[in-house]
């Protein structure tokens, strides 16, 4: 499909998912749209990602960065300038009642029906979806107008200029990407949701110390993924995963020896969140270096990333709650950089094991093919000797204007020379001479 309308009509169905959340009354509609939220979210997140690599291709990092870099800002800011602009919303209990009206628990059946959607008490919940929205629905409108000016033919033209790439180990690599990914966006969005709950229960912090120590977390990892788009221009993306993972696993490290230490927590914190922002954007540049990814190869990717996303907070969360002693949020944390930063050396590997096969296997070629055509020395003489000869006999002597008798005499007692030097041939040339 076409870049601009796939996105425009994602962020279209977003906008209008953001309108009818805080006005859905019961929670079979509310699961319903949020399926549909979630759907042209996942869409967005993988369309981005393509638009990218079709538009700038493996010179695409700080692009790459700074597409994730507005994922991060926009995951930070949002729900800040939701609260500074509207205020606080009303407490939660108030909205897990069956009704948020009092009245409703009296109505009808079929009015209950009817009342699918209804305004909130709260209005502030209304703005703070409706404000999100209507950005989303702006930027939409900005991709169709793109559409409309076929935007497209440049997109397929540049793409078609770059050319493809294939790795031998393609569905391999796209696997192993699978993996790394599952285990990294896993670990991030386990350590961002649980980070909270772990400080005031594990350490006895106070809710709003917590706070502070959930937003630092997100800060880092927004702010070092604005500054990836300037390494990206001076640093290669394998380059920043590997010092990604370092830092993922220092700090995790840390996390796990001094669980109890508030101070190593607020550090830790920090280093965890900032070593956490570039992988996953340096990961697709960098497998663009190796192979072409598609609309279907970078789905296939994101795909583990989104079910590491939904799978790991949730077990983690049971495990959480029967070991309530344990750190098991940081041990989860441990193992996630443990196994990444095992598995990035093996694609790296796997990804350039071709191209030092290839030419190992020219070299060797060559080298056998030079032994084999190589004859003794005599041999050589004597083919030198043909090759001469035969370079003689081809050339043009007729071209060459000869209007001197003497010189023309010398030319062919040359030529006869060279074909077979005997002593009649000499004792010709003295004579002519």
């Amino acid at each position: 499909m076409n870049h601009f309308l796939l996105l425009g009509v994602s962020l279209l169905a977003t906008a209008v998912g953001l309108y009818l959340i805080p006005v859905c009354k019961t929670a079979t509609l509310l699961v319903a749209v949020m399926s549909v939220f979630g759907a042209s979210i996942g869409i967005l997140d993988t369309g981005g990602n393509v638009l990218i690599l079709a538009l700038w291709g493996d010179r695409g990092a700080p692009h790459m960065q700074a597409l994730h870099f507005s994922f991060a800002l926009g995951a930070f800011l949002a729900p800040l300038l939701a609260k500074l602009a509207w205020g606080t919303t009303a407490p939660a209990g108030n909205h897990t009642e069956p009704n948020w009206h009092p009245g409703a628990l009296n109505s009808s059946s079929e009015a209950h029906a009817r009342s699918l959607f209804g305004v909130p008490d709260d209005m502030n919940l209304v703005w703070a979806y409706a404000s999100i929205g209507t950005y989303i629905l702006a930027v939409s409108v900005f991709l169709f107008a793109l559409l409309c000016k076929k935007s497209s033919r440049q997109t397929k033209s540049t793409v078609s200029a770059q050319g493809s790439r294939r790795a031998q180990h393609h569905k391999a690599l796209l696997c192993l990407l699978f993996l790394f990914f599952f285990f990294y966006v896993g670990a991030e969005v386990t350590y961002g949701s649980y980070i909270f709950s772990f400080a005031t229960t594990h350490i006895g912090m106070e809710e709003s110390e917590a706070a502070g120590l959930n937003s630092i977390f997100w800060g880092t990892f927004a702010a070092c993924r604005g500054l990836a788009i300037f390494f990206a221009t001076c640093l290669q993306p394998g380059a920043m995963i590997v010092l990604s993972n370092i830092g993922s696993l220092v700090s995790s490290l840390f996390l796990v020896l001094f669980d109890k230490s508030p101070l190593c927590l607020w550090i830790a914190t920090s280093v965890y969140g900032a070593s956490m922002a570039t992988t996953f954007p340096s990961g697709v540049s960098w497998i663009e270096q190796y192979t072409t990814l598609s609309g279907k190869s970078a789905a296939f990717f994101v795909i583990g990333a989104s079910l590491g996303e939904m799978a790991i907070p949730a077990v983690i969360g049971i495990l959480q709650g029967q070991y309530p002693d344990l750190p098991v949020v940081l041990y989860t944390c441990l193992v996630s950089a443990v196994f990444t930063a095992v598995l990035f050396p093996v694609m790296y590997k796997l990804a350039t094991l071709p191209l030092d096969h290839q030419r190992t296997g020219k070299r060797k070629s060559e080298d056998q093919k030079a032994l084999l055509s190589s004859p003794e020395p005599n041999d050589c003489e004597e083919e030198n000797e043909g090759e001469d000869a035969e370079i003689w006999n081809g050339m043009d002597f007729e071209a060459v204007e000869v209007n001197d008798p003497g010189r023309h005499s010398v030319i062919e007692t040359s030529r006869e020379i060279l074909m077979g030097p005997t002593p009649k041939v000499s004792l010709q040339l003295l004579q002519n001479a």
